[in-house]
């Protein structure tokens, strides 16, 4: 393709926000964006990136964990820069949040148009981020990184439907998710462009920006179980009421979360049982979302939490358990893959604006195998998560730009030191 034929950012930024919205689509809810794990909805978005990806000549597959991969091949490449991110969204999420980086991976590989690259570049679209269908985030990293538990294809959805299940049911082989992982040798990095979800950028006038680190996280599934009894007829004092026990542990939650700096405390999810209204409250089961930038001061916290959860319902007369605990420890970039992003950004004529990630991406996984590093995008409001969530297409136009320099300057030291 000749160099006066290649689309321009703003062309290609065009088509990012037109994609977003063919995407945003599909879903499981006509009301709300809702795309979880391999359902239905995921089909459609895998159909429409097929297309797209075929149309710049990019071979394409679906891997046992449900990631769907475009490559645009060098031929006689021994390595691969990986670029991506995830399709599936929370209940209610916005347009923008994983897809984006997706679309910007795929208007890089339009913008090189017949560059010859000493490396192949594959675009992922990892099936599963958020940690929805399964109660367990990265599913599909953690399978491209080599550090998916095959235990975990024992877990079982609100419907009954098995992890193993639903990966056969979607025409992959669960038995073989070994195999999506890449040979650690054979990959140059991971670069994951996503939405900043915060305000910093916005703040700061600057479009797009490096990330320095990535927080820590710990996630909890956490239960309190006490006595059910009618609600009328039993006395308030002596009640076993486990919602009471509750209740109490969210605000000393809270209150941790103010009085520890830096600390990001959160219960975003609460179940109440039996859940009649006039039943006394025998078992409540919750989440328990911990973060921190230095992995002392999160464990310290959690710590703390169960232990003050514990002496909370032992006041209520009822049992504080701890179901499952998992944690990422705080991700530090590879510093020559970040430089070179910051690089580019300075060569488009902006600040390389620095800023940790207090949100968990698919680098955090990735970062276990492969050197990675992560752009934002500029988010006007700052509301993520939600069907507000917003992007402009000029800072898409810029990202687009700053990641095809990115992999000209890449493909340069990659040739220097061949």
């Amino acid at each position: 393709m000749p160099l006066t034929a290649l689309p321009t950012p703003l062309s290609l930024a065009d088509r990012v926000m037109t994609r977003c919205d063919e995407l945003a689509a599909c879903s499981e809810s006509p009301e709300c964006l809702t795309r979880r794990f391999l359902t239905p909805p995921m089909q459609c978005v895998h159909d429409l990136l097929r297309e797209w990806m075929g149309s710049v000549g990019m071979s394409v597959c679906l891997d046992n964990a449900g990631n769907l991969i475009g490559r645009r091949e060098s031929p006689g490449a021994k390595q691969t820069l990986l670029v991506g991110s995830h399709l599936d969204t929370v209940p209610g999420g916005g347009r923008y949040d994983g897809v984006l980086g997706v679309l910007i991976g795929l208007a890089v590989v339009e913008a090189l148009g017949d560059a010859e690259l000493p490396f192949n570049v594959d675009v992922i679209g990892f099936s599963e981020e958020e940690g929805v269908r399964y109660s367990k985030p990265y599913l599909g990293s953690a399978a491209v990184a080599g550090c998916f538990d095959p235990d975990w294809l024992g877990r079982v959805d609100s419907t009954g439907v098995t992890l193993r299940e639903a990966i056969a049911t979607y025409g992959a082989d669960p038995s073989h998710i070994d195999d999506c992982a890449y040979d650690a040798d054979e990959v140059i990095g991971y670069v994951e462009p996503h939405l900043e979800q915060g305000p910093v950028l916005e703040r700061a006038r600057e479009p797009v920006g490096v990330v320095s680190g990535i927080v820590g996280q710990s996630r909890l599934r956490l239960r309190v179980v006490g006595e059910a009894g009618h609600a009328g007829t039993t006395p308030m004092a002596g009640r076993r009421d486990a919602l009471v026990a509750a209740a109490q542990f969210v605000t000393k939650v809270r209150e941790m979360g103010i009085d520890t700096d830096g600390l990001r405390a959160t219960v975003g999810h609460f179940a109440v049982f039996p859940g009649a209204p006039n039943v006394i409250p025998e078992r409540v089961e919750f989440s328990l979302d911990v973060r921190h930038a230095r992995d002392d001061v999160r464990e310290r916290a959690v710590d703390q939490l169960i232990i003050a959860g514990r002496r909370i319902a032992e006041v209520e007369q009822c049992l504080f358990e701890v179901i499952e605990k998992s944690a990422q420890g705080a991700v530090e970039v590879d510093q020559p893959l970040t430089l070179a992003l910051a690089d580019a950004i300075s060569d488009v004529g902006f600040q390389p604006l620095c800023l940790p990630s207090g949100a968990g991406h698919d680098a955090v996984i990735m970062a276990q195998r492969f050197p990675v590093a992560m752009m934002f995008i500029r988010h006007p409001g700052g509301v993520s998560h939600h069907p507000d969530e917003r992007v402009e297409r000029d800072d898409v136009a810029v990202a687009i730009d700053v990641l095809t320099r990115f992999v000209h300057k890449l493909a340069v030291q990659t040739s220097d030191k061949s």
